[in-house]
């Protein structure tokens, strides 16, 4: 069953994650899963690419302005959100995804953050990609 996107963030959240899926595959990767839920954590997109696994957190965030996004001086860095715990989740949501898939001790697999920044009024959007996350 879908996911429901009530609120104005939930909405903002799953246009985000759209728009990094299209970011994916226009960057040649295959999407395996989108939301893969657990109840101690969610994956926001699962990927491969040269055999390698990617797990993908996105962090959406509306705008009145797309310009200088990418070079933020501001306090709030939308990345910032990943916090410990939240970290942590994650961990055991991948833990339980690559033994539910019986994927191999080998696979290479990394985590990814994605910040979509969204203009609504213009409908456009710019990515900031972080590559391989530590946990």
């Amino acid at each position: 069953m879908p996911k429901v996107f009530t609120s104005k963030t939930q909405k903002t959240g799953e246009i985000g994650e759209n728009i990094a899926v299209k970011f994916l595959v226009k960057h040649n990767f295959l999407v395996l899963n989108r939301n893969y839920t657990k109840k101690w954590g969610e994956i926001d997109i699962i990927a491969e690419k040269n055999n390698k696994l990617y797990f993908i957190e996105v962090k959406s965030v509306a705008r009145e302005t797309l310009e200088n996004v990418l070079h933020e001086t501001s306090d709030y860095r939308p990345e910032d959100n990943m916090h410990p715990w939240k970290l942590k989740r994650l961990s055991r949501t991948i833990q339980t995804y690559l033994l539910s898939k019986k994927i191999p001790d080998e696979k290479e697999w990394q985590i990814d953050l994605l910040v979509v920044f969204l203009d609504m009024k213009n409908k456009k959007a710019k990515i900031k990609v972080v590559n391989d996350i530590i946990l």
